[in-house]
């Protein structure tokens, strides 16, 4: 009986415990999402700086070259690419008005069940209205209202989402400073936590070699989310190109860059590519076959690449990986669908290592 109960409070303790981390983590995303997110960025440039300050250039400068260096070559893409999406707008009014033309030029179809049946009850109506008695004095001195739609306001429209930008800017640039001044410490902080982890040496190397295992299953996870970006950016371009797709090259960075988003992403640009296609084309049917090619390429990445290279690199079982996604996405949105993986990564080697969490790494495991 005991045991029952100490069972029953502990299981109570864990519960409230859960809920209140969750509680904490969705009330801190501004704080906590840029944190992750620089953590993630700074795993992947930190080889980068590694090298240059083997080269005996000092850490912070090293850090400051390397994300100029970053920026810069994103700056430089961009402009091609905001070019191929001006071309890509400009033809947008062109498309409207010829799909209207189309439409005032095409007979009128036959009416179907529903527009009978509507027809008929507003007969009915109009017989009941009739046997009815004479409208009275206030009815006949009544006006009729025409409602006219208010037209859209685009400067309003662009004041009122103005906050929704200016938080975007200021997590980005909060995102850039922290990696710069993670960059920037290199492995003081690892140093730190190795120290407060002790007194004794058997419990330090343990936390350095927990510290390593982070380190190595992030950058291999970064490293196959950049394989599969190659690979679905590379392969939209040529079979676009070879549909004949205008500013394929936009459209393969678009598709690269979303795939990083698992199911959101790809099913944007399913959309997209599908009615950028109507618009150049002018046909069903090619909006279908370019559609269903971006979906195929990102069916190929998402269920054949992606999960054999993480089987690769990871221990995790698919159904865990599954709902971590789910939580993670309904949790922090798009940015949390990119970070699930690495954090159960994270967690799953955190859980090997502790003796008293190895049956939840078992639970998460393969």
């Amino acid at each position: 009986m005991l045991t029952e109960a100490i069972s029953i409070r502990s299981v109570a303790l864990v519960s409230l415990t859960t809920m209140a981390s969750l509680v904490f983590i969705n009330w801190a995303q501004a704080i906590l999402l840029p944190l992750v997110v620089a953590v993630m960025i700074s795993y992947a440039l930190a080889p980068l700086v590694s090298t240059l300050d083997r080269l005996k250039i000092p850490r912070p400068l090293s850090a400051a070259l390397v994300l100029i260096c970053l920026l810069s070559a994103i700056a430089a893409a961009s402009v091609p690419l905001q070019n191929e999406a001006m071309a890509i707008l400009d033809k947008v009014p062109i498309a409207i008005n010829e799909f209207q033309r189309n439409e005032s030029r095409s007979q009128p179809r036959e009416e179907g069940i529903m527009e009978k049946a509507q027809a008929a009850a507003q007969k009915i109506e109009e017989s009941t209205a009739q046997d009815d008695t004479s409208p009275s004095q206030e009815q006949r001195r009544a006006t009729p209202v025409r409602i006219v739609d208010k037209p859209m306001d685009i400067q309003q429209y662009v004041l009122k989402g103005s906050p929704a930008a200016l938080v975007l800017v200021s997590q980005m640039f909060s995102v850039l400073l922290l990696v710069y001044f993670i960059l920037a410490a290199g492995s003081l902080y690892k140093r730190k936590i190795v120290k407060i982890s002790g007194p004794s040496f058997g419990r330090m190397r343990k936390a350095a070699r927990i510290l390593d295992d982070f380190h190595r299953q992030v950058r291999r996870f970064l490293f196959v989310m950049l394989l599969g970006a190659l690979f679905v950016g590379l392969l939209t371009w040529v079979a676009f190109l070879a549909l004949g797709v205008e500013q394929a090259m936009l459209w393969g960075v678009i598709a690269g860059v979303a795939s990083a988003i698992p199911y959101l992403g790809p099913f944007l640009v399913l959309v997209g590519t599908s009615v950028a296609a109507f618009i150049q084309f002018g046909e069903i049917n090619m909006a279908i076959l370019v559609g269903s090619t971006s979906l195929l390429i990102t069916s190929i990445q998402g269920y054949l690449l992606t999960p054999w290279l993480t089987s690769q690199v990871s221990s995790l079982n698919a159904v865990v990986i599954f709902i971590g996604l789910l939580f993670w996405g309904w949790l922090w949105g798009p940015v949390g669908l990119v970070i699930a993986t690495p954090i159960l990564m994270i967690i799953k080697s955190l859980c090997d290592h502790v003796v008293n969490l190895r049956p939840v790494g078992e639970l998460l495991g393969k």
